[in-house]
């Protein structure tokens, strides 16, 4: 591409050939995707936006930018059940964006479409006098009526959460520099916070076992209480068996107020759900199975709200309990 990018020499060189071998998006020549329906299996759709110095900094590297797109899209996906196929990307890049840079976003793109087996399928491309905006829409599958949704917790069940807790919330100090750290765990936790992990292999899996699940995107304790109110039940949590990885632990040591906001920073992207006593010991072999670890770290009770307790069962006072976007704090 000479001179200024062009939208129609951006799609078609870079963005057309991540929809080879899916014949309904029709080479993105056209203006529309044509998706044949499948009998007995649910299409789940979601999408996220993204803008620069909101949801990542404005210097990340192109390539992990386009890959974090994908994936807090997949990462709804696998908190619903579902196994995606699609995606349809909206990008509003500033004018006189620099091709390199293009060329790099679309390279972690294709990167990822490759590594999930998806296909672009459509979209559009704009330019903006403001910032860089991305919206990506994820398609997933899964079989009729088996999606799993917030609203189906009961009193009696456990909550579990995947992975580790924090990293994200955590990362963005170290991507800031703004983290005392060693170098090992600044870099361990910046990469956690540009490049998550959707649990896409295991979400499909948790079908049959949990009765409510979702993604922690905003806050382990906001996300749990949203959960909370779509099924009319409290949770209560213990604090020290909210799962760590090694560096947040040492970072939490060396400053003991980071605990909230690993509980509450959200970035993380990975499946809480709450499921009967009985579901335990399969959720541990799938845990095992997956290698992602899958924690215990509380209940579901009768009542309303999200209540977090310290080792010696006294409630903690949070001042916030997750990103709020028109705030743009945590609350």
């Amino acid at each position: 591409m000479a001179g200024p990018p062009d939208e129609f020499a951006i799609i078609a060189e870079l963005f057309a050939p991540l929809a080879a071998g899916f014949p309904g998006a029709l080479g993105l020549r056209d203006d529309a995707a044509v998706l044949a329906a499948e009998p007995g299996f649910d299409t789940v759709v979601t999408m996220d936006a993204m803008v620069a110095g909101v949801h990542f900094l404005a210097d990340d590297p192109p390539d992990l930018v386009a890959r974090k797109l994908v994936r807090v899209n997949l990462s709804d996906l696998a908190a619903k059940g579902a196994e995606p196929f699609a995606v349809l990307l909206a990008a509003a890049f500033p004018r006189g964006i620099d091709d390199s840079w293009l060329r790099r976003f679309a390279a972690g793109l294709a990167e990822d479409v490759r590594h999930f087996g998806i296909a672009l399928i459509g979209g559009d491309t704009v330019a903006t006098p403001g910032p860089l905006t991305l919206t990506l829409t994820a398609l997933g599958r899964i079989a009729a009526g088996r999606a799993l949704l917030r609203s189906a917790a009961r009193p009696g069940d456990t909550v579990w959460v995947s992975g580790t807790i924090g990293d994200g919330a955590l990362g963005l100090s170290a991507a800031r520099k703004e983290m005392a750290a060693a170098a090992a765990d600044v870099e361990f936790l910046a990469d956690r916070y540009r490049l998550p992990q959707p649990r896409v292999g295991l979400g499909p899996r948790l079908v049959g076992l949990a009765h409510a699940a979702m993604d922690v995107s905003d806050g382990l304790v906001q996300d749990l209480g949203h959960l909370c109110a779509a099924s009319g039940v409290a949770a209560v949590i213990a604090a020290e068996r909210v799962p760590l990885s090694p560096p947040a632990r040492r970072a939490i040591a060396a400053n003991h107020s980071l605990l909230a906001t690993a509980l509450t920073g959200g970035d993380d992207y990975e499946v809480l759900i709450t499921a009967p006593a009985a579901a335990a010991a399969g959720i541990a072999a799938l845990a095992g199975a997956t290698g992602v670890a899958m924690t215990p770290i509380g209940h579901i009770e009768a009542g309303a709200g999200v209540k977090v307790i310290d080792g010696a069962g006294a409630a903690m006072p949070l001042d916030r309990g997750g990103w709020r976007h028109f705030t743009g704090d945590r609350m």
